[in-house]
């Protein structure tokens, strides 16, 4: 039976149609608009004049941004990986477990991940609180002194990094099970012939063959992490906000508070652009490194 090409491919077009206007829409307009604004002394709400690469310049120049590149990177580093591998390992304890409290112990890991951040907020909130957490209670028991998590430049990004890995494991978890049950149990049986011990399986068998997984967490992982602002913002509330600055935070402040449009702008190139780079470093250097494994 012979095919209308010109009829399939008109088809094709009326059924692509919508995403490319949504997708057109919501995604790409905003962006060019986005690049466009990055280059003017505009406002939040309006046009303005073209200023060339002036917002780009005075960003590098600027206390604020630098603080807030800074500890964007610092989170980073105190999550991505640890959060990846935290997840693994409790993947590979749920893994060994079944029937009805595999399901139980599962739950209690993924409920944290589908609450709103202000529910974590409030939890952790009151638990860290200087003058009415319950921890600071635990504290006074055991004769430790009091530590404000909070308002401490020290103390709040670790502190907000350990909730961010709390709250988000409970999806890499899932990828982690998923990974590990698509593992054939053939495989292990005959690892089990070959009296293989569980760090030689673990080693040998069962890491690398996670390893595609592994570099899909670190990956999604890597562009949340480097996005971050709604615990930081909230955390941050009564304590020393500037100080505690991420890159998504200097935007919303230039935007929002000081209706600087250009040089918000300018601030969210720039991490859209790093996102863009970090993320494709980060792939390369998975693939890399599951070539050697091979």
């Amino acid at each position: 039976m012979l095919r209308n090409k010109r009829s399939e491919a008109l088809i094709a077009a009326v059924l692509v149609a919508p995403f490319v206007a949504i997708y057109g829409l919501v995604f790409i307009y905003p962006m060019v608009n986005l690049f466009i604004t990055s280059f003017t002394d505009a406002p939040l709400i309006g046009s303005g004049a073209y200023v060339g690469f002036e917002n780009y310049a005075r960003l590098w120049g600027e206390r604020r941004f630098n603080i807030a590149l800074w500890n964007t990177a610092y989170f980073v580093l105190l999550t991505v990986v640890p959060g990846t591998f935290a997840a693994f390992a409790i993947a590979l304890g749920i893994n060994r477990l079944a029937g009805r409290l595999q399901a139980f112990v599962l739950a209690l890991f993924f409920l944290p991940y589908i609450l709103p951040v202000s529910v974590v907020y409030l939890i952790w909130d009151w638990t860290l609180n200087f003058q009415f957490g319950i921890a600071m209670y635990l504290f006074d028991m055991v004769g430790i002194s009091r530590v404000p998590v909070f308002k401490s430049t020290t103390w709040f990004m670790p502190a907000v990094a350990f909730i961010t890995i709390w709250w988000t494991a409970g999806f890499s978890i899932l990828l982690f099970l998923a990974g590990l049950r698509a593992i054939p149990a053939e495989i292990y049986e005959a690892a089990a012939l070959d009296n293989a011990g569980r760090w030689a399986t673990l080693r040998r068998i069962t890491w690398p063959l996670m390893w595609p997984i592994t570099a899909l967490v670190l990956t999604i992982q890597l562009i949340l992490q480097l996005k971050i602002f709604d615990q930081v913002y909230l955390f941050s509330t009564g304590g020393r906000p500037n100080d505690n600055l991420v890159l998504v935070y200097y935007v919303f402040q230039r935007a929002f508070q000081s209706d600087q449009g250009g040089r918000a702008a300018a601030a969210a190139v720039v991490l859209f652009v790093i996102v863009i780079v970090v993320s494709v470093i980060n792939f390369q250097l998975t693939r890399l490194s599951k070539g050697g494994a091979r």
